[in-house]
């Protein structure tokens, strides 16, 4: 035969227990201090905030500080359909608002009509530096960088395109 373990708290020790259990729950509805409509300095700003969402050009900073900028554009068209037209690189670029006057492409096919293994871009910025991209099957992905202006104020080796569109 089994035997129930005796219980030595009292009988009337656990409805109490009930009642304090219930009236714990019933204060936890009861409204609370109201906030306050003024906001607080160590608020965040609300959804509705100016600021923009990733790097924006800084037309009076460096080639480094334009940089997260150029890269973001280079691989939002290597994304693409777009990815081996180098036109395609220099309009977004441009509707970034990097100065087409300050550009330079390599052609998109060789001379016997081949899509181009590379593709290179650049943006001259001030008198010293240049931006400068290089996609195509030969690289796999995008690359880019910050590197010295060659003479005569050119960031690119080699023969360009003119950007007349």
């Amino acid at each position: 035969m089994l035997r129930r373990p005796v219980s030595t708290a009292p009988r009337a020790a656990v409805p109490l227990a009930v009642m304090a259990a219930a009236l714990l729950a019933l204060s936890a509805c009861t409204p609370g201090p109201e906030p306050s409509a003024s906001p607080s300095a160590e608020s965040s700003p609300s959804p509705t905030s100016t600021t923009p969402a990733g790097p924006v050009l800084v037309p009076d900073g460096t080639a480094s500080e334009n940089l997260p900028l150029f890269t973001k554009v280079t691989d939002a068209v290597w994304a693409s359909d777009e990815r081996g037209a180098g036109r395609a690189y220099i309009d977004a670029l441009i509707a970034a608002g990097f100065e087409r006057d300050m550009m330079q492409v390599t052609r998109d096919q060789t001379t016997v009509g081949n899509p181009a293994e590379s593709l290179q871009f650049s943006v001259r910025w001030g008198d010293e530096e240049c931006l400068i991209g290089q996609v195509g099957p030969s690289t796999g992905q995008v690359v880019t960088t910050v590197m010295p202006q060659l003479a005569e104020g050119r960031c690119l080796i080699g023969t360009t395109r003119p950007i007349d569109w």
